[in-house]
């Protein structure tokens, strides 16, 4: 089931942040999500909802009705992306999306090349609604693909085949994508070192320009978290996830990809995803939805989780059941704890004494790279991304 929401202040009557607002100092995004699944993946824990638990009526209205009211103080120069993601965007028709994307660009005004997203299931697709998808304004699209091995599908209860997910890629770039994305999994119980192989050279041949890897995580109160409870299914074991992102590393860095962020490989720049990027670098964005969070100017907060619970909420006022304004101290930790994960690195001088001395001693343990720090960044070693958490932990931590 989907996590619960974080605790937090109530959000006035006026709206979680005053009126006029300013956004987009750093970038301005905008997030929708769509909480829809035909069913639920025993490894997810995402705010998604079956046909059994919640119905589709009417839900991209209530969405523009948040999207007018977030109009009413937030005033950002541009939005420069936007994310559809959830659940599974695509089980909405191309032109409920495109209602979406054409109301944001008329409330606040679409950047010239802005990036614009969706999420998909492999299933959800095909080459027509792929096509209308482009023709509405959708630049980019990230597919879940997961695995190549019908057993690993399998264990984390995928609906798709194991070749649809390379087609659709290929479909999507044939409708004129210009940036496609492919999400695997790794660590699944059962999986082989040559199943993940396989899995990533089949990426490289659909001809992705993104690559996501993530290793499994295996979240409290799902159907996987039961089963290895159980004792059905063994726990997800550390020295084989990092097996399996050093072969992610070398397959995709000989095909041609960059690492970028930690568990994010691109072809060039202009195939990282700037929305992400956006929010590991600190920048604004205003979620629309159920559950959905929104940072602007150092003000969270985040929307009633339940479609029905959002459909009353939007109707009688605003979504947003709770906010939180960060503190500094607060915003520099999620600053350290984000960039040190990207290429790009964090600006030594964001660390305090404390933490300049503990980078020193990190460079020396093969953790970070140290020409990179005597230029004055940040920047974790193969080895460091390995171990990224325990490198972050420690340089907030060092005394």
């Amino acid at each position: 089931m989907p996590g619960a929401l974080p605790s937090g202040e109530p959000v006035p009557a006026t709206g979680p942040v005053p009126p006029g607002t300013p956004a987009g100092e750093h970038g301005f995004g905008v997030y929708a999500h769509v909480p829809f699944c035909a069913s639920r993946c025993g490894y997810c824990d995402f705010n998604t909802y079956t046909p059994d638990e919640a119905g589709r009526d009417g839900y991209v209205d209530q969405v523009l009705a948040e999207l007018r009211r977030a109009a009413s103080v937030v005033t950002p120069r541009r939005v420069d992306t936007v994310f559809v993601g959830g659940g599974t965007p695509t089980l909405l028709a191309p032109s409920e999306l495109g209602r979406i994307l054409a109301e944001i660009d008329r409330t606040w005004g679409l950047a010239d090349g802005a990036e614009i997203t969706t999420e998909a299931n492999p299933e959800s697709v095909d080459p027509s609604s792929l096509r209308e998808l482009r023709a509405a304004g959708f630049t980019r699209i990230s597919l879940g693909m997961q695995s190549a091995a019908p057993h690993v599908l399998k264990v984390l209860e995928r609906r798709h085949t194991p070749g649809r997910a390379v087609s659709a890629a290929l479909e999507a770039r044939d409708a004129g994508f210009d940036h496609v994305n492919l999400d695997l999994i790794y660590g699944t119980p059962g999986e082989r070192p040559e199943d993940f192989a396989a899995s990533l050279d089949a990426v490289v041949a659909a001809g992705v320009d993104h690559v996501s890897a993530y290793a499994l995580i295996v979240e409290d109160g799902t159907r996987l978290a039961t089963a290895m409870r159980k004792g059905v299914l063994p726990y997800p074991d550390d020295d084989v996830a990092a097996d399996r992102y050093l072969a992610a590393e070398r397959a995709l860095t000989a095909a041609g990809f960059s690492w970028y962020e930690v568990s994010n490989w691109a072809r060039d720049d202009a195939a990282r995803c700037r929305h992400n990027l956006l929010y590991w670098a600190g920048g604004d964005w205003w979620g629309l939805g159920p559950g959905a969070h929104s940072h602007v100017g150092g003000v969270r907060w985040w929307n009633v989780r339940h479609p029905s619970a959002y459909a009353r909420a939007v109707a009688d006022g605003w979504p947003a059941v709770g906010r939180e304004t960060l503190t500094a101290d607060e915003r520099h930790t999620e600053d350290v704890m984000l960039r040190v994960r990207l290429r790009d690195g964090l600006p030594l001088e964001h660390l305090d004494e404390a933490g300049r001395k503990e980078a020193l001693r990190q460079a020396e343990a093969g953790l970070l790279d140290p020409a990179k720090l005597e230029a004055g960044r940040v920047v974790l070693t193969l080895r460091g991304r390995l171990l990224a958490d325990g490198v972050v932990r420690d340089l907030l931590t060092a005394t």
